[in-house]
């Protein structure tokens, strides 16, 4: 397939992404908090929940591009997979390193953050698409794997937090599970 075709699908869905994760925001105040839809949105101002800003549009959208490019490009379930948790990962680091060194968050930090892991992720995904080498079916199952567990794991933690910073939402002083610091 030619690259003009998969950079353009690139560029098309980073621009989606942001979008919608800057909607999904919003959405759980919206919905009445409702749980169900909590389990896709952040519940709280924890890094954690926040992390579903990218997940999940990323997701969404990586299964929608599959029909449009999956199947005619090398890799795709690894790069979109790597690219995403690349972009996950970068968050986190990220936030806990300038967090550290300032000793504060700052908004426009946060979501500037937001907006190049997901850039980081679609170039990511982008160039390992662009490996000549095809990938076999045990990367493809491993890929798959972590996506699930991925997944999984924000669906169980959503509401099943572990008593640990990522999951603290430091404007309440309390982690996800409603439970006060000091506990």
């Amino acid at each position: 397939m030619e690259k003009k075709k998969i950079i353009k699908s690139q560029i098309i869905v980073t621009i989606i992404a942001i979008i919608l994760g800057t909607i999904f925001h919003f959405v759980y105040g919206f919905s009445g908090e409702n749980k169900i839809i909590g389990l896709f949105v952040p519940v709280n101002e924890s890094v954690w929940e926040h992390l579903k800003l990218a997940f999940f549009p990323m997701l969404i959208l990586a299964i929608i591009e599959y029909f449009y490019l999956g199947k005619k490009v090398n890799n795709y379930i690894e790069s979109k997979t790597i690219g995403i948790f690349t972009s996950i990962l970068f968050i986190v680091v990220f936030y806990y390193t300038y967090t550290g060194i300032i000793g504060t968050n700052f908004l426009s930090i946060d979501i500037l953050t937001f907006i190049i892991s997901i850039i980081l992720e679609e170039y990511i995904a982008y160039k390992l698409m662009n490996i000549e080498e095809q990938s076999n079916k045990t990367s493809k199952i491993l890929s798959a794997f972590i996506i699930i567990v991925l997944f999984t794991s924000f669906l169980v933690f959503t509401y099943k937090a572990p008593k640990v910073n990522l999951f603290k939402d430091e404007t309440k002083s309390i982690n996800a599970n409603n439970q006060n610091k000091s506990i």
